[in-house]
């Protein structure tokens, strides 16, 4: 590993910080009177103010998630910097997720997401279906940079921490109902409070539907819709003065159509006597939101996502705890892909996953009760994957002008086992803290996979191909923190932490020559940072500058080989990372706050570059070099006692590539986006109206892409939701 800090830092930070001093991060941190409101997380899995942890972290309590109308886990997209947060390609529940250029956008099962996603401290397993809902939640906590020591199985790129309200000893609750264009409408509820002495049960509902907002022009069907159904029940039982189990189940169901791009070059087939021949030309113009597919109405997406766990926790004395988490969760999905986004039958899959994960986790956690505090544990988690895919490809190849058919099936089988034993201590000597922690990982892997193939001239073999395969991988991740209090209002701290992910094996090998395991990435980050807050509690502004070493990163390239085509797996060359960010909160008057956050990277492959199966060097895709964010908010406070909120805010994202194997189609330039609301609140606090607007001038944007250019030259771009309303009621009581 190295690090050297790229000196272009130097003039972030100078020229960021005068804006820095006049904006603000999240509107939820404002105290309603005086100064800032304490925030505090858990991201060292114990309670500590924000200010307090020695890395960078955004939090959003369920206030700051109203305020940015923050419906899915990708509407944080633009709330934190240095965050790409999207919908994944082709799909209405995934998530890709890039945090300071390290992450993982594909979404099969062989590989294993670089950002860890946690719900209640549960690893999820996989980015299908965690494109989370975010109803219900106390808190939500971004993790930026390696999570080496204390979490889960992997988290090179960072974490995302979804923390749900916890039931107490007061009854409370809230319904609400949303309406909005293209037939939004969105129902939901949360009752929580005792039932017993001892026990208290929370119940969350909600329910969410809106009409597509992408027409097929021929037959007037819509593409990208919704229709989701959340519930979630979780209760904390006191069962003794020192034991408390927290307990929680919950499902999801997801029945939409088709989640379709489009095209962005042309598509072609290959006729074997005469060559290619030209399916569709590249499109013109910006996309009106209007394209074809060739599936039929009906075959959508399906999800069917549930789990439970149940957490103890035993107080052995003041200084002493003992936690113990336990998970199990299931992920069944049917998902119809349109790949190519045309009326052509090229890239076009069906993908069945039955996905089930087991996890235990045991926590002793410790103080003396004076300046230090300790954590030890360990992990497991098996995880079982098996799978059943379908590949069309009718309208690909031609004798002759006569079309060949075309039919691939899949069945394959992914198990994993992950062990990892883990800890930490941090010491404070004077003004100075000092952490040591290390997480020891080893995971067993075995994977199993049969093609077949069916065609009227090519012939059938059934099966085609199988193979077997399983591999171990295992890694050390130390973290080394030091920090050191100046006073009361400013923190200084650096942070060495190294991430690991571990190796798997080609997902797409459909003959001898593409099978094989590809190794482990790992990251190593060295972090400087300050958190500051000045001004009376008026202003806290958060800086961190950062030089990441990314070794090994996994990337899927598409290859043409005859009339096969092929999708090896390769450990890209070495990327080096360098970037800085700003994070600022400042209440002008009790009435008005700003907001922002601006986030750089630079990053670039190391020594000898990375080019994909065309031989041309790329660039990290995913790695904006800017991003930032500028909000507002006024509340009025009207006679009766009631109160009338503004709030609008801006985002910003400079160019960036969509694709691994970078091609001009997919890439995408720099937008800014705008959101307003506006609010009304009784004066008992018991109502809420509210109106808003997303994506006001209207943007048009690619978000995601598939490059699959051996099989009819594939480009297709994945945009951004258009401009969209919203009004609101809520009853809280």
């Amino acid at each position: 590993m190295r690090f050297t800090f790229n000196p272009l830092i130097n003039k972030f930070i100078l020229g960021s910080a005068a804006i820095a001093a006049g904006l603000t991060a999240t509107p939820a941190a404002l105290a309603q009177n005086d100064g800032l409101e304490e925030i505090v997380v858990t991201a060292q899995r114990r309670e500590q103010s924000l200010q307090e942890v020695p890395m960078a972290i955004s939090a959003f309590t369920d206030e700051d998630l109203a305020a940015l109308q923050a419906d899915n886990l990708d509407s944080l997209q633009g709330a934190v910097p240095n965050l790409n947060l999207v919908r994944g390609r082709g799909s209405n529940s995934s998530v890709n997720i890039f945090i300071r250029g390290v992450g993982q956008p594909d979404a099969l099962q062989t590989f294993d997401p670089a950002v860890g996603v946690y719900l209640d401290d549960v690893y999820m397993a996989r980015i299908q279906g965690a494109l989370f809902k975010l109803y219900g939640m106390e808190r939500v906590e971004v993790l930026r940079g390696p999570q080496g020591t204390l979490y889960g199985k992997n988290t090179p790129g960072g974490a995302i921490r979804l923390i749900s309200k916890r039931p107490g000893d007061e009854f409370e609750g809230s319904a609400g109902l949303l309406a909005g264009d293209y037939g939004r409408m969105q129902v939901k509820g949360y009752a929580a409070g005792p039932v017993s002495e001892n026990l208290s049960l929370g119940v969350s509902v909600l329910a969410d539907k809106r009409d597509g907002y992408v027409d097929d022009p021929a037959t007037g069907q819509k593409y990208n819709d919704e229709n989701t159904t959340v519930g979630r029940v979780s209760g904390v039982w006191n069962a003794s003065d020192k034991w408390t189990f927290d307990f929680a189940v919950d499902m999801t169901r997801e029945d939409v159509g088709l989640t379709v791009g489009r095209a962005e070059d042309s598509i072609i087939g290959v006729d074997l006597l005469t060559g290619v021949v030209l399916r569709q030309g590249p499109p013109t113009g910006e996309w009106d939101y209007r394209t074809r597919t060739s599936f039929n109405d009906g075959e959508g997406q399906k999800v069917r996502s549930s789990g439970g766990h149940v957490t103890a926790t035993w107080d052995a004395n003041d200084n002493v705890q003992f936690k113990s988490i336990t998970a199990y969760r299931t992920l069944d999905t049917e998902f119809f892909i349109d790949i190519d986004a045309t009326e052509w039958e090229l890239g076009d899959v069906f993908v069945g996953l039955d996905q089930k994960q087991m996890s235990q986790e045991l926590q002793l956690i410790g103080t003396n009760g004076d300046n230090v505090n300790w954590i030890m544990g360990l992990y497991y988690l098996h995880e079982q994957v098996p799978s059943d895919q379908i590949a069309f490809a009718d309208d690909f190849l031609l004798f002759g002008g006569a079309p060949i058919s075309f039919t691939r099936t899949i069945v394959d089988d992914l198990d994993t086992k992950s062990y990892a034993v883990f800890g930490q201590v941090d010491y404070r000597f004077g003004n100075w803290n000092l952490g040591l922690g290390g997480r020891y990982t080893r995971e067993d892997k075995s994977y199993f996979r049969s093609t077949s193939t069916f065609s009227n001239i090519l012939g059938d073999a059934d099966p085609a191909f199988e193979f077997n395969d399983s591999n171990d991988w295992s890694d050390f991740t130390p973290t080394v923190t030091l920090d050191y209090t100046v006073n009361d209002d400013v923190r200084l701290y650096g942070r060495v932490a190294k991430g690991f992910k571990s190796g798997g094996f080609n997902g797409r090998a459909n003959g001898a020559a593409d099978v094989s395991s590809f190794d482990p990435e790992t990251v190593w980050t060295a972090e400087l940072g300050a958190k500051t807050i000045v001004f009376d509690g008026k202003l806290q502004a958060n800086y961190a500058i950062f030089q990441s070493t990314y070794e090994d990163f996994q990337a899927r390239v598409s290859v043409a080989d005859g009339i096969d085509f092929r999708f090896p797996v390769l450990n890209a060359a070495e990327l080096d990372i360098t970037g800085a960010e700003i994070e600022a909160v400042l209440a002008v008057t009790d009435s008005f706050q700003l907001a922002a956050q601006i986030g750089y990277l630079d990053s670039k492959y190391g020594k000898g570059g990375f080019s994909g199966s065309d031989g041309i060097p790329d660039e990290p895709a995913f790695s904006p070099e800017f991003t930032g964010r500028i909000a507002a908010s006024y509340t009025a406070s009207l006679a009766s006692g009631a109160s009338l909120t503004f709030g609008v805010d801006g985002s910003y994202r400079d160019a960036m590539w969509l694709s691994v194997e970078n091609v001009v189609p997919l890439s995408e330039d720099d937008y800014t986006l705008v959101n307003a609301l506006v609010s009304f609140t009784s004066p008992e606090g018991h109502w809420n109206l509210s109106a808003g607007i997303k994506n006001a001038t209207d943007e048009v944007y690619k978000v995601e892409g598939q490059e699959f250019r051996s099989v009819g030259n594939i480009q297709t771009a994945y945009y951004g939701t258009p401009r969209m309303y919203t009004v609101a009621v809520d009853y809280h009581f």
